[in-house]
């Protein structure tokens, strides 16, 4: 996020804090001390429940994009049948990244070939909502059948983008959209280690090998680039120091794209939850005055115009999702509210960069609408099968630290953690001492 995002989420915490001010009915003085209090337990209870999630989610991460290649992955999205659709998805699922890093890399599939449906409604979004750690996220603080409705719903959403692409949208429009992104006249070249595009006269990451140079989208990627091992199986590397290395190389690339996503999250959770009284959220969620369909789709609409405005992109979102689902949003709703992470102001305006003001505005209405429909059919189904738990179920409030199964979990995902973390820099400091030369040659 740059300074400008950051201004934007300060002013919203004030605004917040605002309304609860201008709402409550207690003294002044005794709603700042129990709101405060309640805002720093929520965010520390909602970072201690998840940490273990979140560590074995980002190592999981890291070990798919380390030991598994995406060579040649735009020439199996060129079409836009199921068997494109999937491999999208599954690519897009083992990208696991920020939203930002993944309309990036949606965009590069698509400049090479690949159909908009593939790249642009099925990996673009997989890669962001069906990747695992928001998964273990969504079933820590949410609840399995928030986790199923996930999946289910990012299947359908994905469906949906497909079938607007293939059917609603001009072919004219898509070709003129592919050349927009192809008349961009800036070098490129392909990162090796995660396979982005990037600009070798901008990056700061390159290295010569046998007489060729290679660049880098990150600092991570070029220390856990290694030509030597191309050839190396899964198993190989999952049994060696070297592959483990790389592994702990990418999750912190993970941790790098999304801790302060993630923090911001957290801490707009207990904002939240600490700040706005509860007869704002009796008021605005009062029911179903006209009736349960009309109730859960205005809701599912409200809950993604709060997505698009909070600015938080995945895993973030989904902190705020519980206080939002324990405070009367509908369970379809609040699933809106996460698929909307794709259309923030900043996403919608590097569509515009990317593919122009037409298509930009299809895709970005065609994503909001996808969100909407999702969340409505999705509530129903579950809603049908009695899988709709109760918003008392959602855990926002337990911080205390007691020696229990999570104390436990905690201990061995912060050893997880650290023992990463000295494989990443340990790795760093091998690289700076074995290649100076090239570490030179790129500064």
């Amino acid at each position: 996020m740059d300074r400008k995002e950051y201004t934007i989420l300060a002013f919203i915490a004030l605004t917040t804090i605002g309304i609860g001010v201008f709402t409550t009915s207690k003294p002044l003085s005794a709603f700042f001390v129990e709101s405060t209090r309640e805002f720093i337990t929520t965010t520390i209870a909602m970072a201690w429940i998840t940490w273990w999630a979140l560590v074995i989610g980002f190592a999981i991460a890291g070990g798919v994009e380390a030991w598994t290649s995406n060579e040649e992955v735009s020439e199996l999205l060129e079409g836009h049948g199921p068997r494109e659709i999937g491999y999208g998805s599954l690519f897009g699922f083992v990208s696991s990244s920020c939203s930002y890093s993944a309309i990036a890399t949606a965009k590069n599939l698509f400049k090479k070939g690949g159909s908009a449906a593939a790249t642009l409604g099925a990996f673009m979004f997989a890669s962001t909502n069906l990747v695992i750690e928001i998964g273990a996220v969504i079933w820590i603080l949410l609840g399995w059948q928030f986790l199923l409705a996930d999946i289910v719903g990012g299947f359908m959403l994905i469906g949906l983008m497909a079938f607007g692409f293939v059917y609603l949208t001009p072919d004219e429009v898509i070709e003129e959209a592919r050349q927009n992104v192809m008349d961009d006249d800036e070098p490129t070249a392909q990162d090796p280690v995660c396979g982005m595009e990037v600009n070798p006269e901008e990056t700061d990451y390159s290295t010569e090998y046998d007489g060729q140079t290679y660049y880098f989208c990150s600092e991570s990627c070029k220390e856990s680039f290694d030509p030597e091992e191309a050839n190396t199986t899964i198993r190989e590397k999952a049994t060696s120091i070297s592959g483990w290395k790389a592994l702990a190389d990418k999750q912190w690339k993970e941790w790098g794209m999304l801790w302060d996503e993630i923090a911001i999250g957290f801490i707009f959770a207990g904002l939240i939850a600490g700040f706005i009284p509860e007869q704002v959220w009796t008021s605005v969620f009062s029911g179903a005055t006209f009736g349960l369909p009309v109730y859960v789709f205005w809701t599912a609409v409200l809950g993604a115009v709060i997505g698009i405005a909070t600015f938080v992109c995945s895993v973030g979102n989904v902190p705020f999702a519980a206080v939002l689902f324990s405070n009367g949003l509908p369970f379809g709703s609040v699933l809106s509210y996460i698929y909307a992470d794709l259309i923030v102001p900043p996403i919608m305006d590097a569509y515009r960069d990317y593919y122009g003001t037409k298509f930009a505005a299809i895709l970005s209405g065609m994503i909001f609408v996808a969100a909407v429909l999702t969340g409505v059919v999705i509530h129903f189904v579950f809603l049908g099968a009695g899988l709709i738990p109760a918003p008392s179920s959602v855990q926002i409030a337990e911080v205390k630290i007691e020696m229990n199964y999570k104390m436990v979990l905690n201990v061995l995902a912060t050893v997880f953690f650290l023992f990463l973390y000295w494989l990443h820099r340990s790795d760093s400091a091998m690289e700076a001492g074995g290649h100076g030369e090239h570490a030179q040659s790129a500064d």
